[in-house]
């Protein structure tokens, strides 16, 4: 096996030993192109809505109110519940498909999920590029939700298991930098294509989504399952296949230690719904987590610059080719932080990240919305001056994100599920992450025309919130093996009052 350095994790039966190597790199790798596809939509999606051909084609009231309406105010001229409905279509249906994903996930493996999300992502992409009418363009959404709503529920979970303990966060960070890297290549794409005279960029923007879509589904194809799910679908006890697999990813032939968790875990696994299991007293702290880390991810505001940043950047007075250049700063900000988390997490822990990452948001925000309650009215623009000090604020904010509640709000997560509630626990993860990120999507450019600077006043509280949350409530998870998860329940001030 490929060469790599040693990791030891205390487990119940001695040390976890293994390497990580070339076999472990390569398939988290071709995993994490689920991630790709995820930050791809997100970023194509705010770019198109911001191009004049594409308004003028499928919205024309929003078209009309941008270019001839001077007395709509600047923070309401992209208000319209169709054009939300575009990007949020996406998310109600990945809402619904995350809870078919999690049987799939469950009875059948890791890689089956991944290989469906591939191919149903495909589809819409295919189906968007070639889009003529609204109703075509809202269904190729919807095939893209079911192909995000499978890959976002097995792509986490995979490079959770198949990661080495020792270096799991880093591992699993790896799926939101995949995001960030498929938001910024959405963000290039953009710039590009909106520079094609002929008025058709918006359509290379949307079909190219078939690129990453196509390495994700045939790649997958080879992708080997993982030995936490080998073991939860081997009916007898042959566990032969499974001890195959721990040496190979480990790279060592010793792996007793970490087959007998993965045993144990399983003997634990019983026939009962893990949808009605997960509600049990004991499964408590993960199924508040389950709920509150991702809500907490999507009112960061995250989606006010992710879906439309380069219409926020018009609003504040950038011109379209200006905003989406804004835009690829801001992704270029997120890429680089969240290799940056990657480095950290497995070093410094998860709580310090996400509480360092709150508080740079939340003064990020707070400072933006000042400024544009001060300086920007409903007509005109914000003068170059402050228009740049509030790019670089929000720069600062995707930053903050960047190192903590990007790729920690999915790590966490897919980390703290014992086996036998995994797949029902990442289903509901993935599920309340979908509805917020609908509400968002589709309320913002509301909450933007009714609110104004307030919207950001009004996420930023919401930071404040979550980091007090995580002070209090989440207990730290790095370098604990994933089947022995438990014990940071029982030794946490709060929930040890809860477990037994």
């Amino acid at each position: 096996m490929a060469g790599g350095f040693v990791v030891a994790s205390e487990g119940e039966g001695g040390l976890y030993n293994g390497k990580i190597t070339w076999f472990v790199v390569l398939s988290c790798m071709m995993a994490a192109m689920g991630g790709v596809i995820f930050g791809y939509d997100i970023g194509i999606s705010g770019g198109v809505t911001s191009m004049k051909p594409f308004l003028k084609k499928f919205f024309p009231d929003v078209y009309t109110r941008m270019e001839e309406d001077t007395k709509i105010s600047n923070y309401c001229k992209f208000d319209s519940q169709l054009l939300t409905l575009f990007t949020s279509s996406l998310y109600l249906a990945g809402l619904i498909a995350s809870f078919f994903a999690s049987f799939t996930t469950k009875a059948y493996g890791r890689k089956p999920s991944i290989i469906i999300g591939g191919a149903a992502f495909l589809a819409g992409a295919a189906l968007n590029g070639a889009a003529l009418t609204i109703h075509m363009l809202i269904f190729g959404r919807v095939l893209l939700g079911v192909g995000v709503g499978f890959a976002n529920q097995a792509v986490p979970l995979y490079l959770s298991e198949m990661a080495p303990s020792k270096y799991r966060g880093a591992f699993s960070n790896g799926f939101q930098l995949s995001v960030g890297i498929g938001a910024l290549s959405a963000n290039l794409i953009n710039y590009g294509t909106e520079k094609i005279k002929a008025g058709y960029g918006w359509r290379i923007s949307l079909a190219m989504a078939a690129v990453p879509a196509s390495i994700l589904t045939l790649g997958a194809l080879f992708l080997p399952e993982t030995p936490n799910s080998i073991i939860q679908n081997t009916k007898t006890y042959d566990y032969d296949k499974a001890k195959q697999m721990l040496q190979k990813i480990r790279g060592t032939t010793e792996v007793d230690a970490e087959l007998h968790d993965l045993i144990k875990a399983k003997a634990s696994d019983n026939s009962k719904n893990p949808h009605t299991l997960i509600l049990q007293r004991n499964y408590m702290p993960q199924f508040v987590m389950s709920i509150a880390i991702p809500f907490f991810q999507q009112v960061t505001g995250i989606n006010v610059i992710a879906f439309y940043a380069p219409i926020v950047f018009r609003t504040i007075g950038f011109g379209e080719s200006a905003s989406l250049m804004s835009s690829v700063m801001t992704g270029v900000v997120g890429i680089v932080t969240t290799f940056l988390s990657m480095m950290l997490v497995d070093r410094v822990g998860r709580r310090s990240l996400l509480i360092t990452g709150g508080m740079v948001m939340f003064g990020a925000q707070m400072v933006v919305g000042g400024i544009m309650a001060a300086k920007l009215g409903d007509h005109g623009g914000l003068s170059k001056g402050y228009a740049d000090v509030v790019l670089v604020l929000i720069g600062v904010y995707v930053a903050g994100f960047g190192v903590s509640w990007g790729p920690l709000g999915w790590l966490i997560p897919s980390e703290i599920f014992p086996l036998e509630i995994r797949a029902a626990g990442q289903s509901v993860v993935v599920g309340v992450n979908f509805l917020f990120t609908f509400l968002v999507g589709q309320t913002f450019l509301t909450m933007l025309c009714h609110f104004k600077s307030g919207i950001f006043f009004f996420f930023g509280g919401w930071v404040a919130v979550m980091t007090v949350f995580v002070y209090l409530l989440l207990p730290e998870t790095k370098s604990v093996p994933i089947e022995q998860m438990e014990r940071v329940w029982r030794h946490h001030w709060f929930w040890k009052k809860i477990v037994r």
